[in-house]
């Protein structure tokens, strides 16, 4: 049996109850201009001329290689583009069917806890899939957020996050319908011994709207108050 980790309620929020923008782009959003446009967004925050954001979008098929990405984890390098990624982290995979959520969060005005807000961001993802029906949680020396199904261990959520000057860039996948067969061009995060899954995968066909609300109410529990708020601008 899979040993998950039982934490105790998780709360990151700013000290001065200042709302986050929650802000939502339609289509498919090419990974470069996403993060030229995150780091752009992240650098107005550390100079005080933009607000917090959590950005939720989805990208053509791709692979990214993190800081922590090692060559032999990339299976089959010609079967989608390989972009090299600032965040923490080894390979991962971006498609359509799953939701991203980038992260752009003022630590100076909340807790300068890296470790705290990876847990906020995991029981955020945990408590939105219970809200849809699926019970997942933590597993001991492993990232990211897992499922028991029948009986074996799959990830179907990952989390990958970089600071700057003390504000988080990048931030969580979750699988809600991709093509799962993309994951095997790479050892996804850097695990071999375990799959993943999604939320289709698993018999449950939510549609987009549905996720993005069951998002929205746990991240606004963890985080505090959320307004709705336009997109970084693509650069």
């Amino acid at each position: 049996m899979p040993i998950a980790i039982l934490k105790p309620a998780v709360r990151f929020p700013r000290h001065d109850s200042a709302p986050a923008g929650w802000a939502i782009s339609p289509g498919l959003i090419p990974y470069p201009a996403a993060v030229a446009a995150m780091e752009a967004r992240a650098q107005a925050i550390v100079e005080g001329q933009a607000g917090e954001v959590f950005w939720l979008l989805e990208h053509p098929a791709i692979y990214t290689a993190g800081v922590s990405a090692k060559a032999e984890d990339l299976i089959n390098p010609d079967l989608f583009p390989v972009h090299q990624s600032g965040r923490g982290g080894r390979h991962t995979y971006h498609g359509p069917g799953q939701r991203v959520v980038y992260v752009m969060l003022d630590l100076r005005a909340r807790e300068r806890d890296v470790r705290a807000l990876v847990a906020a961001l995991e029981q955020a993802i945990i408590d939105a899939l219970a809200t849809l029906g699926v019970q997942a949680g933590l597993r001991a020396g492993r990232v990211g957020v897992w499922v028991d199904n029948k009986g074996e261990d799959q990830k179907i959520a990952a989390i990958g996050l970089r600071l700057r000057r003390w504000i988080s860039l990048h931030g969580i996948s979750l699988n809600v319908a991709p093509n799962l067969s993309h994951f095997d061009g790479i050892v996804p995060c850097g695990i071999r011994d375990h799959g993943v899954t999604s939320l289709a995968h698993l018999g449950r066909n939510i549609g987009p709207s549905t996720v993005d609300q069951a998002l929205k109410s746990s991240f606004e529990t963890i985080f505090g108050p959320l307004s709705p708020a336009e997109p970084p601008v693509l650069i």
